[in-house]
């Protein structure tokens, strides 16, 4: 083999190596000293073209696709779920059957002390399509939520209310004050949020300030709500308050008391209506059976559709 042939060879290895640049590399490579034997006109043909043809390897290597894997942070088993690989949480308990819950952490597995590894893996098998379904739906659902996350700086959008507000530094005003422009062209933003801080404020500093405007704005859209649809269902609300719960959107005591989450401000008025009409409900049904259903549907009649957009929201990262 000529010493070009063998730099030739040189060059197509190291293309495989991730972060290479052959291109770089390989006309330095070509420059440095040429062999005027060696030249492309001083090669017989056959010498010419195999100095100018890539060289294939005699037998490529396939490229298998990664198996996903979902594992959960305290996992102590793994298991092939539906072309999946997934490590699930197990915790052994007193009860009669075999509990399985999917969430943004991943799979938690609950199972009586005598049974079996065999038969809680048998019993993960038979619902291995909604167990990998229900995983692909929580990382996607994790994506969104990131892709969600408010940049507490100058310039920076957030939901309020199912619509774009910018956030404007501005020093002149005093806390933070919401102004509207009914001349925004389609698609723009209409609404921007003045906060009265400087640009040189901190990040939790700006996102101390909007977030207490937030639980304001809160306040005053969940009490006109609940004023609306008590008097519709007939109920009384003895007392209302915020929550910032990670888990529920809202609550209902027996006793007329409501809590609801202050992030349902991020979303559209139907959202709201739907979450204070169900837990309004609650103060005639302290359940959830059909006759519970009627009485929402009864103010909400598209409540289905409803549920099913709620499902959906993401909420922005707190932080």
């Amino acid at each position: 083999m000529t010493r070009r042939a063998a730099v030739a060879d040189s060059s197509q290895q190291q293309l495989a190596l991730p972060g290479f640049d052959a291109a770089a590399v390989a006309p330095t490579t070509a420059r440095s000293h040429p062999p005027e034997s060696d030249s492309p006109a001083a090669l017989p043909r056959a010498g010419r073209e195999a100095a100018s043809s890539p060289v294939v390897p005699a037998h490529p290597v396939p490229i298998v696709p990664e198996t996903p894997q979902f594992r959960h942070p305290r996992a102590s088993r793994d298991i092939a779920l539906a072309n999946v690989v997934v490590g699930y949480e197990l915790t052994r308990v007193r009860r009669r059957s075999i509990g399985m819950v999917v969430s943004q952490e991943g799979l938690s597995v609950r199972a009586p002390r005598w049974v079996s590894i065999t038969d809680i893996e048998t019993a993960l098998r038979e619902k291995a399509a909604w167990i990998a379904a229900k995983l692909v739906e929580q990382r996607e659902r994790a994506r969104r939520h990131e892709n969600a996350r408010i940049e507490w700086r100058d310039g920076a959008s957030l939901p309020f209310l199912g619509e774009t507000v910018i956030l404007v530094l501005d020093p002149r005003k005093t806390g933070a004050v919401l102004n509207t422009d009914a001349t925004a062209l389609p698609g723009v933003p209409r609404l921007t949020l003045h906060v009265g801080l400087p640009h040189t404020a901190s990040t939790e500093q700006i996102r101390d300030v909007v977030q207490a405007w937030l639980q304001r704005q809160a306040r005053r859209v969940f009490e006109e709500r609940c004023a609306h649809y008590a008097q519709r269902l007939g109920v009384e609300v003895r007392r209302m308050s915020l929550s910032s719960a990670q888990t529920r959107w809202g609550s209902a005591s027996a006793d007329g008391s409501i809590r609801l989450n202050w992030r349902l401000v991020h979303f559209a008025m139907p959202t709201i209506d739907y979450v204070v009409a169900h837990e309004l409900a609650h103060l005639r049904e302290m359940n959830h059976s059909p006759r519970f259903w009627d009485v929402v549907r009864s103010v909400i009649p598209d409540v289905d559709a409803v549920r099913g957009r709620l499902r959906d929201e993401v909420l922005p990262a707190l932080d």
